[in-house]
């Protein structure tokens, strides 16, 4: 069966339901965590890690990935992947504000983030 891949910091346990029907067009959802990538690494070390996460992936076959994260390390693993013929994603969203104004007379600002759809990476 195929599998779509989440490579992100939110398990797709938390997306909208909207997200999800996007998703499983692809396939079975999986969560493959997305990496801590100290600050301090350099760019050698960052693609070291992106490679082996590159074929842990495309071991897997998957349908698509979602890649979202720090971003040389998103850079290198999406080219592996294009290198390897498999989708790379990134979602799209829509930020709505509210403001209100608390008890306290403060103003409060409260962002939600809708999904909108997934779009492919432009080649490396």
């Amino acid at each position: 069966m195929n599998e779509f891949i989440n490579h992100t910091n939110h398990p797709f346990a938390r997306w909208e339901a909207e997200q999800l029907r996007a998703a499983e067009a692809y396939g079975t959802v999986m969560d493959m965590p997305f990496p801590q990538i100290p600050a301090m690494w350099g760019a050698e070390e960052v693609c070291r890690l992106a490679a082996e996460n590159a074929r842990a992936i495309i071991a897997r076959r998957p349908a698509a990935v979602l890649v979202q994260g720090e971003f040389t390390y998103t850079y290198a693993l999406v080219a592996a992947l294009a290198a390897a013929g498999i989708v790379a994603f990134s979602a799209c969203s829509e930020r709505h504000v509210r403001e209100r104004v608390n008890e306290a007379g403060e103003t409060v600002r409260e962002s939600r983030f809708v999904f909108c759809r997934f779009r492919t990476y432009c080649a490396p």
